[in-house]
């Protein structure tokens, strides 16, 4: 595994290190390995009711680690419905199977195809190797 981390190719991905996983009418979202290894050792993961309204692009959530707290941002609008409990006594989860048990929310998309918008696993590996500076 590279510096870059993880990135399953069935995924897709927001500019803010988001990832979005379509399972039927759903979407499952998380942090990615390169923003969980970024981060470091999370210590706190602060998630969004059920029901409540997420805007794409817009924070909802934080996770906050040893170095930093940093926002989470949906990377498509919806309506949350489920969270990942499991990380209120767990977060380490987001660091140690960011794409599995450590996943935080699922929503309903407002719009079932906004996911396609995100960025490809290949797209996602080119803007991290063009923001990296050594």
């Amino acid at each position: 595994m590279s510096e870059l981390g993880e990135i399953p190719q069935d995924l897709r991905y927001s500019r803010e290190h988001e990832w979005a996983r379509v399972l039927d009418s759903e979407v499952e979202v998380g942090i990615t390995a390169y923003a969980a290894h970024a981060l470091g050792d999370v210590v706190f993961v602060e998630l969004p009711k059920v029901g409540a309204r997420l805007e794409q692009g817009k924070a909802f959530g934080v996770v906050e680690s040893v170095k930093s707290v940093s926002d989470l941002f949906a990377p498509v609008s919806g309506t949350v419905s489920a969270i990942n409990s499991a990380l209120e006594s767990a977060p380490e989860g987001v660091n140690e199977a960011p794409y599995a048990a450590g996943w935080m929310i699922r929503l309903r998309p407002d719009q079932p195809d906004a996911v396609d918008a995100l960025l490809s696993a290949d797209d996602y590996r080119t803007m991290l190797e063009n923001s990296s500076h050594g």
